[in-house]
């Protein structure tokens, strides 16, 4: 088990609502790749995939580490949400956010980063939920 992760979740839909997919890579500290996981979630909203792609993420990475998770998203609303920085008034997202936030407790620590959608790293979760979705 390692003491710390990364974690790169991203989620989309095509038609927003629409077939829906996601996309999660996880690394080590020396951001070598541990794992990669895409599917398909049937119709869903961007928001709604992009909050499975972290829930599904925080699922996969208690195969690697219970200590302390780096999670990075291009997606500014949840990651301000889980922040705590927005409010979530959606009752379909306050329900994933819930179960997200439940997730935690798995965790030591984890930590939301926002980055941009040409991140490396971002674009390789984003080319996975592509990938899902052909």
């Amino acid at each position: 088990m390692l003491s710390k992760i990364f974690v790169h979740a991203d989620g989309g839909s095509r038609g927003n609502p629409g077939p829906a997919a996601i996309g999660v890579l996880i690394l080590d500290e020396e951001k070598n790749e541990l794992e990669s996981y895409n599917e398909r979630i049937g119709n869903a909203t961007n928001n709604v995939a992009e909050y499975k792609a972290l829930l599904k993420a925080l699922q996969l990475a208690v195969k690697h580490t219970r200590k302390e998770v780096h999670v990075f998203m291009d997606s500014e609303l949840v990651i301000n949400q889980m922040n705590g920085i927005y409010k979530v008034k959606s009752p379909e997202l306050f329900e994933l956010f819930q179960q997200v936030k439940d997730y935690e407790g798995e965790f030591t620590k984890v930590v939301y980063n926002h980055v941009p959608r040409e991140n490396k790293f971002q674009t390789k979760a984003d080319w996975l939920v592509n990938e899902a979705l052909q």
